[in-house]
């Protein structure tokens, strides 16, 4: 017999004390990207106290865990983030996220053995850059995984929002050095290589498909004012809305970096490094999810034209096993969003908690809609196989 979703949110109602303490203690506490030491070890303390074991160091990763409960059936799994960013802690609300899969999965875990099927609760660091989830998938963690599911915080609810692919491509510039007063014609700046190709890339986004962005900085400019700049770096992020384009994309920026380097009479070193996939929204599994939205009476969008997206290691995951990331609003829509200031205040705030809440009861109830609902999941599974 299927869980009653009201027995599912007054479970996690009874855990929202729990629930607010990992939260604010990890809000309080950021850690970067496979330093999150102190929120695995909080997040598998509150499971444990709850009974439920944990597997700690999960797919070779020191931040990584696992808990199960259930037996036999299909298998579910919940995803957790927690790492923060540089600077700005926790500005896109990862406190919530980790906070939220924990309240779906111990709610859960009261019912365990009425489940008919298994739930994971995965603990996942280095979404930040350090693609955490794809190094667990690479270690084989998502086999044998029916659907998977987390949600992120936004300043609205959206139900299958897309995102994007991206990638990481590195420039090291070398040239020759010379004082820059008594013998600037001697040198060869590495540095106007590197600025030139900022130009280069800008001249050719007339070029680039709606959804691309390329984004980079400088690592590295020199040394000393007055010393011709022998060396100098620079870091870009290119993402696209599929991998084909972002390859595309991928190639112009390194062709700009060594038509830089050649007008400038400097070398360039190219060092590209693997991001993540777009995301597959299974919108079989969303719009479930958005009924039970619904009836806790949010009104959640199944899309949103009118804001832009980021990149995610869940991509990964949603290429591998039917998935969703909806977007939960923590604020008022447009009063910020990830990655500033204001949403870090957000994440931490009371209006965070509601909506993280939110999440964790639509969540744990469509993880028990797909153990008892065998139609609901053959949905996922006939949508992913066919897209």
């Amino acid at each position: 017999m299927p869980l009653s979703h009201e027995r599912i949110a007054s479970d996690v109602d009874e855990l929202a004390a729990v629930l607010a303490s990992v939260s604010s203690k990890i809000h309080a506490h950021p850690e970067l990207r496979f330093e999150e030491h102190q929120a695995a070890a909080w997040l598998a303390e509150a499971i444990e106290a709850q009974g439920v074991s944990v597997e700690r160091a999960l797919g070779g990763l020191s931040t990584a865990f696992r808990a199960r409960i259930g037996s036999k059936g299909p298998r579910i799994a919940i995803l957790a983030e927690y790492d923060a960013l540089p600077e700005i802690g926790h500005a896109c609300g990862h406190n919530l996220i980790a906070s939220g899969a924990l309240g779906a999965f111990l709610a859960l875990a009261r019912h365990a053995e009425d489940l008919g099927g298994t739930i994971d609760l995965v603990g996942t660091p280095a979404e930040e850059g350090g693609g955490g989830k794809i190094k667990l998938l690479e270690a084989g963690v998502f086999e044998g995984v029916d659907a998977a599911m987390m949600f992120h915080p936004f300043d609205r609810d959206v139900l299958a929002h897309p995102t994007l692919a991206n990638s990481y491509v590195t420039f090291a510039f070398r040239g020759r050095p010379s004082h820059a007063a008594l013998a600037p014609w001697e040198g060869a700046s590495a540095l106007t290589g590197c600025l030139e190709t900022f130009r280069l890339i800008d001249s050719q986004r007339v070029h680039f498909k709606d959804g691309v962005r390329v984004h980079g900085y400088v690592t590295h400019g020199g040394d000393a004012v007055n010393i011709i700049p022998e060396r100098a770096s620079a870091e870009f992020s290119v993402r696209a809305t599929n991998v084909a384009e972002l390859e595309r994309v991928q190639a112009i920026v390194v062709r700009c970096a060594r038509g830089a380097a050649l007008a400038c009479g400097v070398e360039v070193e190219i060092t590209e490094r693997r991001g993540y996939r777009d995301m597959r929204n299974n919108l079989a599994l969303a719009k479930r999810f958005g009924e039970h939205l619904a009836s806790l009476g949010r009104t959640p969008a199944l899309h949103d034209d009118t804001v832009g997206t980021g990149s995610t290691d869940m991509g990964d995951i949603s290429h591998a096993v039917p998935s969703i990331h909806p977007w939960i609003a923590i604020c008022e829509k447009g009063e910020t969003t990830c990655h500033q200031r204001e949403f870090e205040a957000c994440a931490g705030s009371e209006r965070g908690q509601v909506g993280m809440l939110a999440a964790a009861k639509s969540m744990a109830r469509l993880a028990a809609d797909l153990l008892g609902d065998p139609d609901l999941l053959r949905a996922a599974k006939a949508e992913f196989q066919g897209a």
